[in-house]
């Protein structure tokens, strides 16, 4: 029991602190949508580990087929990255009220659509993909009931620290004016058309 608490926080702890284009993201999305706005985000982001998690674990031969396809979903990443980047970057608008207060007015439609990026951002990054696979193949020799609390807990400590990360964004938003704020959300926009590109030359040109 110990043993597999122990795997499962580990793991996650090495997912939730790797450098990508979703850290910078989800503290952007938090900055300019508020709370409620970043939580849209990461649920996405949440719900598709889960998926992957319960694909490597129990549809192994349907994701390793996916995964020889993977330069093409990498292609496919790479170019969603970059679109998301170039919206940011010269197409989203901060927009403030007479007080210089910004303003955050979400409709359902707006909540799913960041739960829609945060959900393909994740799912079509091969990197996470490789990552949940590489975790069930080093616990498979582990029994079932000790794989489901391994990845359990890895996706409970993920997502706790990604709301952490909501909640620490939002504290930094209220000292923040909507000048900075569109320099934060047109940054991140440059962060990620520069991960996508990066991605699309290395599976156009470096094909595994």
């Amino acid at each position: 029991m110990w043993y597999a608490l122990i795997k499962g926080l580990s793991l996650g702890l090495l997912l939730s602190i790797s450098v990508g284009p979703l850290l910078f993201t989800t503290i952007k999305q938090s900055i300019n949508n508020g709370t409620r706005g970043g939580l849209a985000f990461i649920a996405g982001v949440s719900i598709s580990d889960v998926l992957l998690a319960l694909a490597v674990n129990f549809f192994t031969e349907v994701f390793t087929t996916l995964l020889m396809g993977k330069d093409i979903v990498g292609i496919i990443g790479s170019i969603f990255l970059v679109a998301v980047g170039i919206y940011f970057l010269f197409f989203k608008k901060i927009v403030a009220n007479e007080d210089g207060q910004v303003q955050v007015k979400f409709r359902k439609r707006d909540y799913l659509k960041l739960f829609m990026t945060g959900f393909l951002m994740n799912l079509l990054n091969p990197g996470i993909m490789l990552f949940w696979l590489a975790a069930a193949t080093s616990f498979a020799t582990h029994g079932s009931e000790q794989r489901l609390i391994i990845f359990g807990i890895a996706l409970l400590f993920v997502l706790g620290t990604d709301i952490l990360k909501v909640l620490l964004a939002n504290r930094i938003r209220r000292r923040l004016t909507p000048h900075n704020i569109q320099f934060i959300s047109r940054l991140n926009g440059f962060i990620l058309v520069c991960f996508g590109i990066g991605l699309l030359v290395w599976y156009l040109f470096f094909p595994q």
